[in-house]
Formats: C-alpha cells, sequence, structure tokens
C-alpha cells in the first residue's frame, strides 16, 4: 500500500496529530463499534463496559453469525456518522476517544473536539461491507449485546490494515468542506 500510513492500536495522540486530511490509512488491532443506542447511553452517562481512551469507534452495526463457537463477521459497512454528531464531541472528550470511523462525515461540534482533544474522523469505503469485514480476523467479545440487540451491541473487532481515509484531522480541518469550498468555486465558474 504506497503513501498509505499504517496505525497500530492503542491509537495515540502522537499517531494521530501526524495526520492529515485526504491520507490514506490503515488500522491494526482493536476497534470498537458503536451506534445510536451506545452513544447515547454514554452521552447521558453510562459507564463503558470497555475503555475507549487511545481506542477507535467504528459506526457500524456489523452482521455477526456464531459458527464453531466463535464470532464470524459477515459484514461491516460503516454506518452514517451524522446521525453521533449531538454525542460524539462529548464522547470524545470523556472517553479519549482518538478515531472515529464512519460515513458521511461529522458536524462542526465534532470537528472542534478533534481538535481541542486530539482524534481523527476516518472515512471507511461505503458499500463494502464484505472486503471491510474481511479485515476483521476476529472478534474478541461483545458487550451489552441483551441490553441493545445484535446490530446496537459493541462489538470487540480485531482488525488487520483496515483502509479509510482522514476526513476530519486533529487540526479540525474536514474533506467535506475541502470538497464543499472547491465545488461552490466551480459552481460559480460554471453559471457565471
Amino acid at each position: 500500500m504506497k503513501d498509505c500510513i499504517r496505525l497500530e492500536y492503542p491509537f495515540t495522540k502522537d499517531q494521530v496529530s501526524t495526520l492529515k486530511v485526504g491520507m490514506l490509512v490503515s488500522l491494526s488491532g482493536r476497534i470498537f463499534s458503536a451506534r445510536d443506542r451506545f452513544h447515547k447511553y454514554l452521552f447521558e452517562g453510562g459507564d463503558s463496559p470497555v475503555s475507549l481512551n487511545d481506542g477507535a469507534i467504528y459506526h457500524c452495526g456489523p452482521v455477526v453469525v456464531r459458527r464453531d463457537g466463535k464470532w464470524v463477521v459477515l459484514a461491516a459497512g460503516p454506518t452514517t456518522s451524522i446521525r453521533e454528531e449531538p454525542y460524539m464531541a462529548s464522547i470524545i472528550e470523556k472517553h479519549g476517544v482518538r478515531l472515529i470511523i464512519g460515513k458521511g462525515g461529522m458536524g462542526s461540534a465534532t470537528m472542534k473536539a478533534c481538535k481541542k482533544f486530539g482524534c481523527v474522523y476516518l472515512q471507511a469505503v461505503g458499500g463494502a461491507a464484505a472486503v471491510l469485514a474481511s479485515r476483521i480476523s476476529s472478534v474478541d467479545d461483545v458487550h451489552l449485546m441483551k441490553e441493545f440487540g445484535s446490530a446496537e451491541a459493541v462489538w470487540e473487532l480485531i482488525v488487520s490494515d483496515f483502509e479509510a481515509i482522514v476526513a476530519i484531522d486533529s487540526s479540525g480541518k474536514s474533506l467535506n468542506e475541502r470538497v464543499k469550498r472547491s465545488s461552490k468555486k466551480v459552481l460559480k465558474s460554471v453559471i457565471g
């Protein structure tokens, strides 16, 4: 993987501070799936069953089955991250999260929290759930399954060469904002 930055868990503040918008990264190690119910639960003061410090939250509700006594991930595509915008800044601050992985971008509160606390938002490829699942080498554990159900549970995933693009860096720059500005310039030149 040429020009790809490799990151290994734990994802420290020093590691993520070197990442810039538009860079391709490859993650290896532990990441945690998290969707709406877990974000709301943490935001409302619930205790995390895992340490998220120097960790990665993956906005994903993986499709997981039990085979020969082990959990196997069949699909693990990113879900739309903006749904977590009301909670994300607080979770970054309180839990020391360093990486957020999802699709579609995040809002200004998350951008500010990334800058203030040293976190980055990574955009994974939507529509590639089976390919992304192939980067998950094992499921180490599942938390809050009884309370939240399979899709909303917190899955402890071990990944290898899980690729994504830096969409918000720890200086608060946003790939989505860059594209928006560029698009406005092109539109203005086209319509005069």
